[in-house]
């Protein structure tokens, strides 16, 4: 099929979910998903007043590219923005002309259910600011927030902190070492009036988590452990953990697929009882049942016990081959 057909056949399929997303004030969502749809590492997505062109493996022609453009237009005749990360580091390869250079670097503004994120296009990191397919995960905070106290670990932009400070918390503690990432969440809290109860934590995890868990703070074998802030033992009601799949400091290694109970233990332990962690893996070979499964067995191994879990799915507008998104989500009810 051409990319207009499958471009198409994409936009039939997600004809109801753009006129939900219209009523419930959403203007930020995936309208071809490539990996599924036809053409792998082409991705496109609406960020409020833009749309916004990805390609993670192949450079778009400027035929393709103006295919695109057109069938979008019939959608809404936005700003275009194409950022070709088809390079091993996938950072942005291609120049834009002067006007849309200017319009990608300008800060923006998106809704997701009525709340407020700030968007740029093109900025000093590499990802947008804010990751569409975890809307389930915000929605989810939002609903089950009201009076209670939140942690967000690896927060990035503090999407599910503003959700949850949105949804009523009493206290929402973001936690994150990019103090870029951080500065875009205080503005995000600013854009919906909810900065009082946000706080913007500069650290990276593994300290955070093991001082609000009450346990030691080591490193790797034979690294200096640089400074960090320092925080007293506390637990949450509601802990959000949602960590890169790869990435080493000094105080350790996060990763998804080996051990994902070095963050988990901690963040667990943060967690008051009868309160909530919500537990995320985007690594598509991890098996969710075994992952579910080592979750269930490091709660046993700290003396306490899952009372009840509710998995999250990612909406229609980022579909899978056979139903299990790469990114699962699982609430934890922990007793």
């Amino acid at each position: 099929m051409s990319i207009n057909d499958l471009l198409a056949k994409a936009l039939h399929q997600r004809a109801q979910l753009i006129a939900d997303a219209k009523i419930n004030n959403t203007n930020c969502f995936r309208v071809f998903h490539g990996t599924v749809e036809g053409i792998n590492g082409l991705n496109i997505d609406r960020y409020g007043n833009a749309w916004l062109i990805q390609t993670f493996h192949q450079t778009l022609s400027d035929d393709e590219l103006n295919q695109i453009r057109a069938a979008l237009s019939q959608i809404d005749p936005l700003v275009v923005i194409y950022n070709d990360r088809s390079n091993k580091n996938s950072r942005i390869l291609n120049p834009l002309d002067d006007t849309l250079e200017a319009f990608a670097n300008t800060e923006q503004q998106m809704q997701e259910n009525g709340i407020h994120f700030t968007s740029k296009l093109r900025h000093e990191g590499q990802d947008p600011l804010l990751f569409l397919d975890m809307r389930a995960g915000r929605e989810y905070v939002q609903a089950n927030s009201q009076d209670k106290t939140v942690l967000n670990l690896f927060s990035y932009t503090c999407g599910i902190g503003t959700a949850a400070a949105v949804g009523g918390a009493s206290r929402v503690m973001n936690v994150d070492f990019s103090s870029f990432a951080l500065a875009a969440g205080r503005k995000n809290a600013q854009l919906n009036g909810v900065e009082a109860v946000c706080e913007f934590v500069q650290s990276d995890a593994f300290p955070a988590m093991r001082q609000l868990a009450g346990m030691p703070v080591g490193g790797r074998r034979n690294q200096k452990l640089p400074n960090y802030p320092k925080l007293p033992q506390t637990q949450f009601d509601l802990v959000f953990l949602d960590p890169p799949r790869f990435a080493k400091s000094p105080f350790g290694t996060v990763d998804l697929i080996n051990d994902y109970q070095s963050l988990f233990k901690p963040a667990m332990l943060a967690t008051k009882s009868g309160g909530t962690i919500v537990c995320c893996n985007n690594v598509a070979k991890v098996d969710r049942q075994t992952w579910f499964d080592a979750l269930s067995r490091c709660v046993e191994k700290q003396g306490r016990k899952i009372s009840h879990a509710t998995w999250l799915a990612c909406h229609s507008d980022f579909p899978s081959f056979d139903g299990n998104h790469p990114l699962k989500m699982v609430a934890l009810q922990i007793a």
